[in-house]
């Protein structure tokens, strides 16, 4: 699969996912819906590995590796994202959580080693103006309230450990690990988290069996995770954590396009230029990584 065919899925799905999220908040604590979600996106990844013979069996590094992607990609990140959309919209999570695509660069260069190249430092800073854009009115109308500085921390805090969780799947990667064994000990690591909180925190495991409840967490299980992140993981660990975490930016502009759609929301001004200059750092983005492999492609010929 092309890494622009893995981008634009992990992207599609991804957008969608906000929405649903709101479907899991209220009757449910957040930490039993994401136990449920991880242990049911677990149970279909392995279940895939087996059908394609891929192995499951590694040493004790490599479910260090494992624990602590449940650990940032899968347990943390997400309860400090539910949560965050206690107290504040889904477009303000949205914008803090594309945040992570300077904290990518900022996080590959610190733990990887990886270059700061000037096209993908542009395109994420254009990718955020573009999404500050995009929800001005909200940012406009934000008062700074408890709640807000609660939620605003909480988004930030899941953007952060999400890349490094990001970081470290790279790493794990680079040390030849395949992708979806990785997701699918890394999935029951992080569903073993989340129960782990939940039971610390005396959340009943109560189970809310409306339709919208439960097709939300069927498709945040197969689609949104093991769906997006088997795509979105391989792009990782072709391209880096820097040019694949532009996903963030990407991501709030197709859940603006689909609900323009069914949704009947009005594309004004500020939304279309957001959308524009968004765009334009994603080409920023793409354009750095043809470079890169162009310039891999030179050095291998000699």
């Amino acid at each position: 699969m092309t890494n622009l065919l893995l981008y634009i899925i992990s992207v599609l799905i991804w957008g969608s996912t906000w929405l649903a999220i709101e479907f899991q908040l209220g009757v449910v604590a957040v930490e039993v819906s994401l136990a449920y979600r991880y242990l049911i996106a677990a149970g279909l990844a392995f279940a895939w590995c087996a059908l394609r013979r891929l192995p499951l069996r590694f040493d004790w590094r490599g479910h260090v590796y494992f624990a602590l992607m449940g650990m940032f990609m899968f347990g943390l990140n997400y309860i400090a994202a539910y949560t965050a959309q206690i107290y504040i919209t889904s477009a303000l999570n949205a914008i803090g959580f594309s945040a992570m695509v300077w904290m990518n660069i900022i996080n590959a260069r610190i733990f990887l080693g990886s270059r700061i190249d000037r096209s993908t430092a542009v395109g994420a800073g254009l990718g955020i103006v573009g999404i500050v854009i995009i929800f001005w009115p909200e940012v406009q109308s934000i008062s700074l309230s408890d709640q807000t500085f609660i939620g605003a921390c909480l988004s930030l805090t899941g953007a952060l450990l999400a890349s490094f969780g990001n970081v470290i799947a790279q790493a794990a990667q680079q040390r030849s690990l395949p992708v979806m064994p990785s997701t699918a000990w890394s999935m029951l690591y992080g569903a073993i988290l989340n129960t782990g909180f939940a039971v610390a925190r005396g959340k009943p495991f109560d189970f809310d069996p409306s339709p919208a409840y439960l097709t939300s967490l069927l498709f945040l299980a197969v689609f949104g995770s093991v769906v997006a992140f088997g795509c979105y993981l391989t792009l990782l660990g072709r391209i880096g954590a820097n040019r694949a975490g532009y996903s963030m930016v990407m991501i709030p502009i197709v859940a603006l396009v689909l609900s323009a759609m069914f949704e009947g929301l009005e594309l004004e001004f500020n939304i279309l230029v957001g959308v524009a200059i968004a765009l334009a750092g994603n080409v920023a983005i793409l354009a750095s990584g043809r470079r890169a492999r162009r310039a891999a492609r030179e050095a291998a010929g000699g």
